[in-house]
């Protein structure tokens, strides 16, 4: 089963940086930010992360939580979530289940070289477990705001039917 915007999102359980585990069903209640990023400690990869770390307050106050998915194992994750100082846990999928859920690994072309790796996607998931938006081909400039846009219109929209 993979990913469908207005459905269910699937439910999986990945281990995480501070020797957790990631189950997106014990998260039902609170809206859920999944950002996949290529890399650990690349530039962009970077950037990213730092954006949503400056930001992080504000997705808290919108009762979210954030997690970064990479392919990473977990110790580059604990070595890249201390360098950067960042407040949310980074979840490993190194056997690229959530990257199949999503459908975020791709072919990409690297020095003229044809390689597969994870296409730069952001996922909204509400409080009910909804995929309610994604973000593909992500360019890291603006990104995290209009996140964070998504999220307090769908907030908005909850206090008003609800």
């Amino acid at each position: 089963m993979s990913a469908i915007i207005n459905k269910a999102a699937p439910d999986f359980e990945l281990p995480a940086t501070s020797n957790i585990k990631v189950r997106l069903s014990n998260l039902k209640g609170k809206n859920v930010v999944l950002f996949f990023y290529p890399k650990d400690n690349t530039p962009g990869c970077t950037l990213e992360s730092q954006d949503f770390r400056d930001n992080d307050k504000k997705f808290a106050a919108l009762n979210t939580v954030i997690f970064g998915i990479s392919r990473d194992d977990l110790k580059s994750h604990e070595k890249f979530k201390n360098t950067q100082s960042l407040p949310f846990e980074l979840i490993s999928d190194s056997e690229e289940t959530l990257c199949d859920l999503y459908d975020v690994m791709k072919d990409k072309n690297m020095y003229g070289k044809k390689v597969r790796g994870i296409e730069r996607s952001t996922f909204l998931i509400d409080k009910n477990g909804i995929l309610r938006q994604e973000w593909r081909k992500v360019n890291v400039e603006g990104h995290v705001a209009e996140v964070l846009q998504a999220i307090k219109e769908l907030s908005a929209s909850y206090s008003t039917s609800h």
